[in-house]
């Protein structure tokens, strides 16, 4: 699980809006609703690429 203190600051790449943590099924990730991209947490480390985000129509396990 990604530590609160860091969520607070983590923003999108892409349009350097606030994204949300989103644990389930398809794993743990972070999504941002107005890129509606979703960026990939490996290993306790989010992975902030807009080249490496899925749409969030292309989530894994979706």
């Amino acid at each position: 699980m990604i530590d609160e203190d860091l969520l607070a600051i983590l923003a999108c790449p892409q349009c350097k809006g606030p994204v949300r943590l989103e644990i389930g099924e398809k794993g743990e990730g972070l999504v941002c609703a107005a890129c509606r991209l979703w960026y990939e947490i490996r290993d306790g480390i989010p992975v902030m690429l807009v080249e490496k985000a899925l749409p969030l129509s292309e989530e894994p396990g979706s």
